[in-house]
């Protein structure tokens, strides 16, 4: 569907995955009547959801409870959690799973109970999952009802900037719709809509290494700060300890579900390494099982470290991780006989768009949902499965709040069309390709796993420059997917090399050898970045 809507939607959805798919099928089963969209940069299915495999963090066994998944998520949110969103969370973990199989997602069972795996940071076993690939049996099934239901999907279409209604004096009101570019003729559509939610996902792809799909290029970060919303915690970028290295094997990663089994990280030499890192061993928190990782393969010079779980039986590797076992199969590799070699790679993106717990944002009728946005969940650090429950409890709470107010809000107004008054087709793509090249390994250099303030300055420098590059390219060309990835990859690099800069300590996910401990002195605080020249409503959390 490469046309221009007219008509305005209810609800325009920018993101397929599990965060947005759940606020989609939410409004409609509350308000069949709605018009809703839903944009996907790609194929519907290729998001960040598809490639979770471990699972999803819910207290559903008797011997768990509520109050020990709140207290293990605050112990690896390293101080900073913010507690209610922590606790509405949790508590809605039971509900977030009976809706997921109410919409056709089969979980493994172990008799006429769901069958539940440990990971890094759990006290209990509370991980439900379908075998190791959760997120591909999640966007299966809520994709399928997706397309079952009344709703106008958009597929190839990569959102380009969102539109602000203009108000008098120059100010700018609520969130009207936004602009996309439909990747199969290269030409901007308007998608007017009352309410507008960003389910774009994280920004890893800033790194050189890292484990999301491509397309997990902070778009809906890098737009929301354009539009005038706060955000948080940039500094705060997930590595998984855990990716399969081999040459050929692009992106793939080892789900934590592998140590909670029993797997053991060893050195080249087959030796252990992470109780001397961390009484919990392999099942330490990722930041901490990351930064073990990356000082082992410093400290020996050594290209990777192995994850062994060949001691335990063939038929139950097989049965626990055959996602895994038939990736490394592919290579050459037989877990059930040989460890897997491994590295760390970028992984999650812990802050993001500032929200309450609806989703909603500091602009009026925009929200943001699941990694893109920031809810206070996760903190310095999130645990093992909390971040798909993220995605569906706030995802259903936002369709309770766009539902309830929708007949109160106003249609969005007629867009202007897109302007490409001055602009040519560019000759220079080259320039595109290696700005991003550029990009991505300088962030991997010097806002890596492990910082300091020179490194992080240098970055701050490379970064000015490169904005500058960009935003003539972009002003000068016509927009193409590569562009606005790269623009904005560029813009989320820049807010987290200033919120790591801002941070004088070391905490969680954010290490630097400046400021090694954690500042005592006063209350831990989480980093929040304020765009100039906006005054918006402060509707999310301050």
């Amino acid at each position: 569907m490469g046309v221009t809507v007219k008509d305005p939607y209810d609800l325009l959805v920018i993101g397929s995955g599990a965060a947005g798919l759940s606020v989609a099928l939410g409004l409609l089963a509350l308000k069949p009547e709605a018009r809703v969209a839903v944009l996907s940069k790609n194929e519907l299915s290729e998001g960040s959801t598809r490639y979770a495999q471990g699972g999803i963090a819910a207290v559903v066994d008797a011997t768990d409870s509520t109050e020990a998944h709140i207290a293990d998520t605050l112990v690896a949110g390293a101080g900073i959690c913010v507690e209610p969103a922590v606790r509405a969370v949790v508590e809605g973990a039971p509900e977030a799973i009976r809706w997921l199989i109410a919409n056709g997602v089969v979980f493994d069972q172990e008799g006429e109970d769901l069958h539940l795996t440990r990971e890094g940071g759990h006290s209990h076993r509370r991980i439900v999952h379908s075998a190791d690939a959760t997120g591909k049996a999640v966007q299966t099934s809520l994709e399928a009802r997706i397309r079952e239901s009344s709703a106008d999907l958009f597929e190839f279409h990569n959102a380009v900037d969102l539109i602000r209604e203009k108000l008098p004096l120059g100010r700018q009101g609520r969130c009207i719709g936004a602009y996309a570019l439909d990747r199969r003729d290269g030409r901007v559509h308007r998608f007017p809509a009352r309410a507008v939610v960003l389910a774009t996902g994280g920004a890893s792809r800033v790194y050189l290494y890292s484990s999301n799909p491509d397309g997990s290029t902070g778009d809906g970060i890098a737009m929301a700060w354009r539009s005038g919303c706060r955000v948080a915690n940039m500094e705060f970028s997930q590595f998984h300890p855990t990716c399969l290295y081999h040459p050929r094997a692009k992106s793939f990663l080892v789900t934590e579900a592998v140590r909670g089994e029993g797997g053991r990280l060893l050195r080249p030499d087959g030796t252990r390494f992470m109780d001397d890192y961390d009484s919990r061993g392999e099942l330490a928190p990722r930041d901490i099982v990351a930064r073990a990782i990356d000082d082992v393969m410093k400290r020996l010079g050594c290209d990777c470290v192995y994850l062994d779980i060949s001691h335990k039986p063939a038929e139950f590797v097989t049965h626990h991780f055959p996602t895994v076992h038939a990736e490394a199969l592919k290579f050459g590799i037989d877990m059930t006989k040989e460890p897997l070699p491994v590295v760390p790679a970028a992984h999650y993106t812990c802050g993001g768009v500032l929200t309450d717990l609806a989703g909603r944002t500091d602009v009026e009728n925009l929200y943001a949902i699941g990694e893109v946005a920031f809810t206070g969940l996760h903190g310095a650090n999130r645990m093992a499965s909390n971040s798909l429950l993220e995605c569906l409890v706030i995802g259903a709470a936002a369709a309770r709040d766009i539902g309830a107010k929708l007949g109160q809000v106003p249609a969005a107004p007629e867009l202007a069309p897109w302007d490409e008054t001055g602009v040519t087709d560019s000759d220079e793509e080259v320039v595109v390709a290696h700005n991003w090249d550029e990009l991505r390994r300088f962030m991997w250099d010097y806002v890596g796993i492990v910082r300091s303030t020179k490194r992080l300055e240098r970055a701050r420098h490379r970064v000015k420059l490169l904005l500058g590059e960009i935003n003539d390219y972009y002003g000068s060309f016509r927009v193409t997917n590569d562009l606005l990835e790269l623009r904005n990859l560029s813009m989320v690099a820049d807010l987290i090399i200033r919120s790591a800069l801002a941070r004088r300590e070391s905490r969680g996910l954010h290490y630097t050898i400046d400021f090694p401990t954690l500042d005592t002195v006063a209350p831990p605080q989480n980093t929040i970045l304020v765009p100039k020249n906006f005054s918006v409503r402060r509707a999310a959390q301050s």
